[in-house]
């Protein structure tokens, strides 16, 4: 296959377009927001760990277009979904992202063409939900008249070792000849494919990769309450127990979870698996424990301004950090809003300070902190610091002439370059 549109230019698209451009392959990427395909047009990136040049290089060589008229897509032979899959008020599964481009697609698929989803969802929807619109909507025959496939992302932004093409591939069809048609599809781009037996296991396989993550953080999260309750830092524990060269994983703690994937992706199967007559309680005991986090945080905060006799109401804070994950630009899911929100419930005074995220995006879940920007510099000038994000401005900068107490959740802070008043949450 030569050409295909990549419907969502997000953290999943743009890199994924990108390496098909690479490849050889014409790539046309679909997106309802006019602003990312005027930045690809423009050859200039946005997304932080992305170059503009890497744009800019594919689009002048005709190799990466873009557009938001989704008729368009009759003129490939594969169109890729990476679109998002978030959780309702409830939180249960929100596939309107999904269906609703399925419903956008299904006018102008063609005979022969392959559609693959990579959006991560509970097993079923591929071959459920999703194949329902397509063929509602193109009175085509899934497996019969197109191919239709499931292939979870695979993204870890930030790592300068994590590259798209190097990342093995999961890949699983409807029928025989759709996993064949994907498995040539992404055999154009990426260099180690792992076939599977159906869009269901493939489906499975990425909820496995992101319930083992929720577990064992929630896990590590818990013995951080046990292990301060008897002084022991657990730090120090796991630096020692990952000196094991088998049978043991380092995991660490934070503030509570964060990206699009581990908070949410979990609880894809717990919903689903209720239609099963079958209760996740591994799942859901470490939701519990990972949501609970932030309220651990707001504590310590809570004792370390009471240890300078002020109250957290009308107390001056700033956050370090808004991004989930240190040195990227993504918010998405991030458990600082959450604090925030928490300490302003509580009267606190909040600003934050983030060189990725320097101002607030609009985002579904917390529009009304949009538009919020970063303070210019780190002062004490406040009456609490609380480091949310270890990016490595702040594992280098030096803390140690503040008077103020800062609380620190990720470890960040060397010894060195910690100030006397120093809290970890």
């Amino acid at each position: 296959m030569n050409s295909l549109a990549i419907v969502g230019l997000g953290y999943v698209g743009l890199p994924l377009s990108l390496q098909f451009a690479r490849s050889g392959c014409r790539v046309l990427g679909l997106d309802i927001d006019p602003k990312k395909i005027e930045a690809i047009k423009a050859g200039r990136t946005y997304i932080k760990h992305i170059e503009s040049a890497a744009i800019a290089e594919q689009h002048a060589a005709g190799r990466f277009d873009a557009s938001t008229d989704f008729s368009r897509a009759s003129e490939v032979e594969a169109l890729v979904l990476c679109v998002p899959t978030p959780l309702n008020a409830f939180r249960e599964p929100d596939l309107s992202y999904v269906l609703n481009t399925g419903r956008s697609l299904a006018p102008h698929l063609r005979k022969g063409m392959l559609v693959v989803l990579e959006s991560t969802t509970y097993p079923g929807t591929t071959d459920g939900e999703l194949r329902e619109v397509l063929e509602a909507g193109s009175g085509l025959k899934a497996g019969v008249d197109f191919h239709l496939a499931f292939s979870p992302e695979r993204e870890d932004p930030g790592n300068p070792d994590s590259k798209v093409a190097r990342i093995p591939k999961v890949v699983g069809g409807l029928t025989p000849a759709c996993l064949e048609k994907a498995l040539a599809l992404y055999g154009r781009a990426i260099e180690k494919l792992v076939p599977v037996s159906s869009c269901r296991a493939a489906e499975a396989t990425k909820l496995l990769e992101n319930i083992f993550r929720s577990v064992n953080i929630a896990l590590v999260n818990e013995l951080k309450l046990v292990y301060g309750a008897m002084g022991i830092d657990i730090w120090e524990v796991i630096e020692a127990a990952k000196t094991k060269p088998f049978g043991y994983m380092p995991f660490y703690p934070g503030p509570g979870l964060g990206g699009h994937c581990i908070p949410i992706d979990p609880f894809y199967l717990t919903w689903k698996a209720r239609e099963f007559g079958q209760h996740t309680r591994f799942i859901e005991l470490a939701g519990e424990i990972n949501t609970a986090m932030p309220d651990h945080v707001v504590h310590v905060c809570f004792e370390a301004l009471n240890a300078e006799g002020k109250s957290v109401k009308g107390a001056r804070v700033l956050i370090l950090g808004l991004a989930y994950k240190a040195n990227v630009d993504d918010d998405r899911e991030s458990p600082t809003y959450k604090l925030i929100h928490k300490l302003e419930a509580l009267g606190a005074k909040v600003e934050y300070h983030d060189p990725f995220v320097p101002v607030v995006p609009l985002t579904r879940e917390h529009a009304e902190y949009a538009g919020r920007r970063s303070v210019a510099a780190i002062t004490p000038e406040h009456d609490l610091i609380l480091l949310s994000t270890g990016h490595e401005a702040y594992k280098t900068f030096d803390f140690s002439g503040f008077g103020i107490p800062v609380v620190d959740t990720r470890n960040a802070i060397p010894p060195a370059r910690r100030p006397a008043k120093y809290f970890r949450a």
